[in-house]
């Protein structure tokens, strides 16, 4: 048996899909991984599966490179006559299950991680480009054999978009936790330490998160605020360079790069942060819950399944610095409330993120014996 991992970034190959990927191979399976170019192939071959390059622009808009991509893509699987397909984000899924159909693969699986920019800007150009969007996703789900979204919400809005027929679909609870890699660690000590892990953009609510912390900040200037992440260049929600580095240089927050283990960073933290205006199921949501950390985030599609309110954390209204502020003010006037909040967060994770259950769940949706 053989399985074609379509993947748009070759680091959420590693970073998500190991466990998942190792689950097939001790099932007896082949496991055969595209990715978009060569950056940290090594990592990706490390899992013991072979990988083939096919050039995609993640972010572009050009029609030609997209058939260009999908026609490289179905070349591939009229080669390799694989079992299952399964891709997993718009480019992977729309040209992915598009090429697998017309190359005559059987099961073909659909992974919906988020609906994104493109559903969520109100620009006269988003609003172009998400009908472009719209008419692609209804020609290629048609294809797919199960369509699978991380949140009730996104199945709800593709169903309202009539995008999709939902006897097709199913629900998994993201991409799962390994709850053995991620483990509850130690508090540091002293005033509470707020944590966001993200790419920087604008619609995973960083704005939100550095003007919270400056508003805290006024009120309580012990706490401290860490950022961890990519300045992105291409993606039209980017927050500017310059706009980040202004908190940063007035002291309001804390800037770490892109790491191969963000374990330490959940230890140096008290709070996990991430106001963002809507995720599939947030990864690294789940990562914080596994360490044992209390949540805020916000209470839009997929982050609001991460949290019971008031229980291992608090729900904020999307684009709202203010009321982030005063769930952050909550944490410093209760200290103790992180540990037990965080304790919450770890008993919820360990029975509904943890990734032996999810991809337990996701074998049975793609029909996995």
């Amino acid at each position: 048996m053989k399985l074609i991992l379509v993947s748009p970034k070759n680091r959420t190959v590693y970073n998500f899909r190991g466990d998942l990927i190792r689950k097939l191979q001790a099932s007896g399976f082949e496991v055969v991984v595209t990715g978009p170019n060569r950056d940290d192939v090594q990592k990706v071959e490390a899992l013991g599966v072979r990988f083939i390059e096919v050039p995609m622009a993640k972010n572009g808009t050009n029609p030609f490179a997209d058939l260009s991509y999908k026609n490289r893509l179905k070349k591939i699987f009229r080669e390799e006559k694989p079992d299952i397909v399964l891709g997993y984000t718009i480019k992977p899924v729309i040209y992915g299950t598009w090429a697998a159909k017309s190359a005559g693969v059987k099961n073909i699986n659909a992974m919906i991680t988020g609906v994104g920019y493109t559903f969520l800007a109100k620009s006269k150009k988003a609003k172009i480009l998400r009908w472009l969007v719209f008419k692609l996703y209804r020609h290629s789900l048609k294809k797919a054999t199960h369509v699978i979204y991380q949140n009730k919400d996104d199945l709800a809005l593709f169903v309202k978009h009539k995008l999709v027929n939902v006897k097709k679909c199913s629900i998994v609870n993201g991409s799962g936790v390994n709850i053995t890699h991620f483990t509850p660690q130690p508090l540091p000590e002293g005033a509470p330490c707020f944590f966001m892990l993200s790419r920087l953009l604008k619609s995973k609510g960083v704005m939100e998160y550095l003007e919270a912390a400056r508003l805290t900040k006024e009120k309580y200037p012990e706490a401290t605020f860490t950022i961890l992440g990519k300045y992105e260049t291409a993606m039209q929600d980017a927050v500017a360079r310059d706009v980040v580095e202004k908190y940063i240089n007035d002291g309001i927050v804390t800037k770490y790069d892109e790491t191969d283990d963000v374990r330490p960073y959940y230890g140096k933290c008290s709070v996990y942060v991430l106001p963002s205006y809507g995720e599939g199921t947030p990864r690294t949501v789940l990562e914080a819950m596994a360490s044992a950390r209390p949540i805020i985030t916000s209470d839009a599609n997929g982050c609001r399944e991460t949290v019971v309110d008031g229980e291992n954390g608090f729900l904020v209204p999307v684009k709202d610095a203010k009321s982030l502020k005063d769930k952050m003010c909550y944490f410093i006037e209760h200290p103790e409330k992180i540990k037990s909040m965080g304790a919450a967060s770890r008993a919820i994770c360990e029975e509904k993120y943890a990734v032996e259950k999810v991809n337990h769940t996701l074998f049975e949706i793609m029909e996995i014996q």
